[in-house]
């Protein structure tokens, strides 16, 4: 589906986040008494990153797929923070309100991966599979390309200098001939191209703090873990998966694809959800 149809079977629900009431929108499918599979996005995507993937499990599982505060369709305004530290809440905050049962399974992807080590470590009963994709975590983060976004003039930049520097990140961050992508370009582009998209933008960007995941024990991580890593990530390279792997408690595993670069669930779609199914 594109991203306006995606957009069209989002729902949205009202989460707490340091004391504000913050609409998260999110996609659902499956049966509601299914096992829940949760996937989690990065900066600066939205829940349309899973496009490819979280539909293959909604046969067997509750598949729910939120956009983290300020991104894709949640709310955008200046009322709230966006730091991974706060995003922890929004999951916490949809375990609640959307009574999904726990442990979970949950998936994730760059700082979404370092929201849901959060989540994972601080609730070790609550999740049962742990998949980090290519996934910030240490020190691994943030990226030069993400730290000029938050840059108080990204709230005002013209808007073809704004699609400039999102194709960077997606148009040139795809493996392969970019035209057969572009309809994951034009969909991870979407939500920031107006102007409350543009200042919530760079309030995401700004928000990234290398303390929120320097700070975590990894050890307190006692769910079954998979670091499934597109092998030629230049952003966050395997050695950050191989040392996340190692300081887990639960079970863990290393697996790389080939030929993926950061983008990993776009770049090899039916490898991943190969990886996935076997796994969980």
């Amino acid at each position: 589906m594109n991203h306006e149809e995606y957009r069209a079977r989002q729902d949205t629900v009202t989460v707490d986040v340091d004391g504000h009431s913050v609409e998260v929108a999110y996609y659902e499918d499956g049966p509601a008494d299914g096992e829940p599979l949760v996937f989690v996005h990065g900066i600066p995507t939205w829940g349309f990153l899973w496009r490819e993937i979280a539909p293959e499990f909604t046969d067997d599982y509750r598949v729910i797929v939120p956009d983290l505060a300020g991104y894709g369709s949640s709310e955008q305004t200046d009322g709230f923070d966006r730091s991974i530290r706060a995003q922890e809440q929004v999951i916490e905050g949809l375990v609640d309100e959307l009574d999904i049962r726990t442990p979970l399974n949950l998936v994730s992807h760059d700082i979404g991966g370092g929201v849901a080590s959060r989540y994972a470590a601080h609730h070790p009963g609550a999740v049962s599979k742990f998949v980090v994709s290519n996934a910030v975590c240490y020190d691994s983060w943030p990226v030069e390309f993400i730290n000029d976004l938050g840059l108080p003039k990204t709230a005002e930049l013209p808007f073809d200098e704004l699609e400039e520097n999102l194709d960077f990140a997606f148009a040139g961050g795809v493996h392969g001939d970019e035209s057969e992508h572009a309809e994951f370009i034009e969909g991870m582009k979407a939500p920031w191209m107006n102007e409350d998209g543009r200042q919530s933008l760079a309030r995401c960007a700004v928000a990234t703090n290398t303390n929120h995941t320097t700070e975590l024990d990894y050890s307190d991580i006692t769910a079954d873990t998979l670091c499934l890593w597109g092998g030629d990530d230049i952003l966050q390279p395997v050695s950050y998966a191989e040392r996340l792997a190692g300081d887990v408690s639960g079970e863990s595993e290393v697996v790389t694809l080939d030929d993926a670069y950061h983008w990993v669930m776009e770049d090899r779609p039916k490898a991943y959800t190969a990886e996935l199914r076997a796994f969980l």
